[in-house]
């Protein structure tokens, strides 16, 4: 198993779903780890089943469409822990909206906290990583490459953010701080089971999906951190620019019913 033993890791969105995940498991391996969200009550939920192991975390409210709340996460991650290792950009909007109908404000917002914001927390966190290293994970989504109709801002923001991995990997290898992106696929968290419930009005809407999967389940936010902390380690410490896909299915292929 990865270890991130003496390691300080800040993820973003992680009082639910996938950030969660990754900050627990962080902790469970070693890491000193920053919770940031803007409910400070899931926040606290959170920090207490990482104490609860024997774990190491702060945490801090911020709304990322604030660059200035961004840079304060950072500055907020030196003041706890004195440096910063690990930066995972996992904090997302979701929204539901196709071409015809996506406004305004819900395509502004999401590129804010989607793009905007992990590049604002990879530069802010650059200072601190050079001479030492780094690593930096950012949570995309399989969306990236075309996306569903439904989600169209949304999947152009994890479509920048794929390149923004490659165009600031490609830079930042001469410090020695590795960028690398996971594209997540259909993933059961507690946002996802909310929205599905609300979209579809049908109470048994996860068994049905269950049928659609080749093995059986969906993704789980473990399946996403047991991912990042091989990013995160020295497992993959010669490993930046790197796409990782995280699905049942072959990208671009259609699932076989």
């Amino acid at each position: 198993m990865a270890s991130l033993a003496s390691r300080v890791a800040l993820v973003t969105g992680s009082t639910s779903g996938i950030g969660r995940g990754i900050a627990e498991h962080f902790a469970e391996i070693g890491a000193q780890v920053v919770i940031t969200g803007r409910d400070s009550a899931r926040g606290d939920q959170v920090l207490r089943a990482i104490r609860k192991k024997g774990g190491q975390a702060a945490f801090r409210a911020g709304d990322l469409t604030s660059s200035e709340a961004c840079q304060a996460l950072v500055g907020f991650t030196l003041k706890c822990y004195g440096k910063i290792d690990v930066l995972v950009n996992n904090a997302g909007d979701i929204s539901r909206g196709t071409i015809e109908d996506t406004g305004i404000d819900t395509f502004d917002r999401q590129i804010a906290i989607n793009l905007r914001a992990p590049f604002i927390l990879l530069q802010a966190v650059i200072p601190h990583m050079k001479g030492r290293g780094g690593s930096i994970i950012n949570i995309g989504s399989v969306n990236a490459y075309i996306g569903e109709p439904k989600l169209c801002s949304y999947s152009i923001s994890k479509g920048g953010l794929m390149t923004l991995t490659k165009n600031a990997a490609s830079y930042l290898n001469r410090y020695r701080i590795r960028v690398n992106q996971l594209n997540v696929g259909w993933t059961l968290t507690e946002g996802e089971e909310r929205i599905k419930r609300e979209e579809e009005q049908d109470p048994d809407w996860l068994s049905k999906a269950l049928q659609t999967r080749p093995f059986g389940r969906l993704l789980t936010p473990a399946d996403i951190a047991y991912a990042a902390a091989y990013f995160a380690s020295n497992d993959g410490e010669c490993i930046t620019g790197s796409v990782l896909d995280l699905e049942q299915y072959p990208v671009g292929a259609p699932p076989n019913w």
